[in-house]
């Protein structure tokens, strides 16, 4: 199973910040999951929120901000000591965490981030070790469309006929539906269907649990400390 930390350790650490990644990658992940969108002088960064309110001390869309000024922001997150981060570029992400033998979420967070983000993970390397997700069917498809070598997997709420049949059209690899709607027939019809199931939405460790005893294929986390414990003392 990829243990996937969640924008790194997020549950202890400013999201999406080199100490989030680390510090997931010291408590056991083997993955890490991470968001691009694209800054208002055309860069890739690594930040969730379409807007900079919740984790950061600036105000307003990432989408109008230059890379110089977001690089000026103090990112937050879940850490309650007075600790901070900076914002990360996909580029300096990649520097540092492509040279680990790891699996990378990538979940696409705008129209028109696919060609540059698919090019910079061939750049790097890791096109094998990498799955392009996104909320947005379009994107994935695009993403096909560039390189089909290249994994997706979308993301969505449930697993259906409809949404198996849309991935299947398209070569995909994964499903990653939320942890509440996934259930032993369903990850059996996925794998009968040659899909990987990744769960999101894992908000606690009894969830947790539950998807170790369903043999989904990754999760995302936010605690990936307690899924390596679970994978190596389940009793």
């Amino acid at each position: 199973m990829i243990n996937y930390a969640h924008r790194g350790a997020s549950e202890y650490a400013p999201e999406n910040t080199l100490s989030s990644f680390y510090l997931g990658l010291l408590q056991g992940a083997n993955g890490i999951e991470t968001d691009v969108r694209r800054t208002k002088d055309g860069c890739l960064v690594l930040f969730h929120d379409d807007t900079l309110n919740r984790v950061s001390d600036g105000e307003g869309r990432v989408s109008d901000c230059t890379l110089e000024e977001l690089k000026t922001l103090e990112i937050r997150g879940n850490a309650t000591c007075g600790f901070y981060d900076r914002i990360l570029t996909l580029r300096e992400f990649l520097e540092k965490f492509s040279k680990y033998k790891i699996s990378f979420a990538i979940e696409l967070k705008g129209a028109g981030v696919e060609e540059d983000t698919l090019s910079m993970i061939e750049e790097f390397g890791i096109l094998e070790r990498t799955t392009f997700t996104s909320f947005q069917f379009a994107y994935i498809k695009k993403i096909k469309e560039l390189n089909p070598k290249a994994r997706v997997g979308w993301l969505t709420f449930e697993i259906n006929d409809e949404n198996i049949n849309a991935l299947l059209d398209i070569g995909a690899e994964e499903i990653a539906p939320n942890a509440e709607n996934i259930n032993e027939g369903l990850v059996e019809k996925c794998r009968r269907k040659k899909l990987g199931v990744r769960a999101w939405g894992v908000s606690d460790v009894s969830v947790m649990k539950r998807m170790c005893e369903l043999s989904v294929d990754g999760m995302t986390v936010n605690f990936p400390d307690k899924l390596f414990c679970y994978l190596n003392h389940p009793d």
